[in-house]
């Protein structure tokens, strides 16, 4: 890794994983077809993801990310506890 891609991390470097889509979904009360309606992209796209049969395109990856942080959820990217999801809190 470059030492500027340390110092500034860039936007798209998110990694989403299967489990923080399930989370996600679980603590929204969400389908894999609402959460798809809201992303813009196909159920089939989000069950293929979440059963870890398909991986997904960056693209792809941004707008199921954005639609699960509009809902409500922060996504907790690998840190010393490990990768999560949790409810934001009311400002």
């Amino acid at each position: 890794m470059s030492e500027f891609a340390q110092v500034f991390p860039m936007p798209h470097a998110k990694i989403l994983l299967p489990a923080q889509c399930r989370g996600a979904r679980g603590l929204l009360n969400w389908s894999q077809g609402e959460l798809a309606d809201r992303a813009g992209v196909s159920r089939s796209t989000v069950k293929d993801f979440e059963t870890e049969r398909h991986a997904l395109h960056h693209s792809t990856e941004r707008l199921l990310i954005e639609a699960i942080e509009t809902g409500g959820v922060m996504l907790i990217f690998a840190d010393a506890a490990g990768p999560g999801v949790r409810l934001k809190s009311a400002i």
